[in-house]
């Protein structure tokens, strides 16, 4: 089953000492060390992100990178072949109009949409969830701007949600202007996609939010959806 995890912000990059939303997409995986491989390509391949990938990901997974601006410190195996050996693909944060356009020159558009098929998880934050819907809404270079996502996912996407009040205003105008039906996430919040429909949300925070929005007249609407708290102790009960 194809998944995708699309976190509103969150994860290794944002949580330092709160592992909860990389945790679970270790899990989906299913394997004890999961081959790990982190596309940095939204940040520019910036070391500092390179190397809180490999601090966070060395003790629990076989990590690895692909570098599509300094492809000597990346992987050195054809990219197709390495990403699609991998269980996990993680995108990281920055400019996701930037690095929609370098897939496009390498052809890891293509080769993501194997991956995904193929049954390989797929997750990101911030860039790295809105380039997986059909649509979205970036504000990194400014302005909130409506942009053409890789359409693995037939909805919208808006990212840390509620966190930036020019977002939520943004992306309700954008809905209102034609934008497909689609979901919102606040920073600790992840829609978890199984196939193209939702399946699940989860947070890293108790306070993580998340929303269906679509058109209702010159505006949206949101219909808030249950969020399960990753960090909820597990209840047992020992029979009397």
């Amino acid at each position: 089953m194809p998944q995708i995890v699309a976190f509103g912000g969150g994860g290794f990059s944002m949580e330092a000492g709160n592992g909860l939303l990389d945790d679970y997409v270790l899990a989906l995986t299913g394997k004890a060390r999961p081959r790990v491989c982190f596309l940095p390509t939204a940040s520019g391949d910036a070391d500092h992100y390179l190397v809180r990938f490999y601090q966070h990901f060395g003790s629990c997974a076989e990590p690895s990178h692909l570098s599509l601006f300094r492809r000597e410190r990346g992987c050195r195996l054809e990219p197709r072949a390495h990403l699609l050996e991998q269980d996990l693909i993680y995108v990281g944060g920055g400019s996701v109009i930037s690095m929609l356009g370098v897939w496009n020159a390498h052809g890891i558009d293509a080769i993501l949409r194997e991956a995904w098929a193929a049954g390989v998880v797929l997750c990101g934050l911030s860039a790295g969830s809105l380039c997986w819907f059909s649509e979205g809404m970036s504000a990194f270079h400014g302005e909130p701007a409506a942009i053409a996502g890789l359409g693995l996912l037939p909805w919208s996407n808006a990212v840390h949600y509620g966190g930036e009040a020019s977002r939520r205003a943004d992306y309700h105008a954008a809905l209102a202007a034609g934008m497909c039906t689609g979901y919102a996430a606040s920073d600790g919040a992840a829609l978890h996609f199984e196939g193209t429909e939702l399946a699940h949300v989860v947070g890293s925070r108790p306070d993580a939010r998340a929303f269906r929005v679509e058109a209702a007249g010159d505006g949206a609407v949101e219909t808030e959806l249950a969020v399960r708290f990753l960090g909820e102790p597990v209840l047992t009960f020992v029979a009397a």
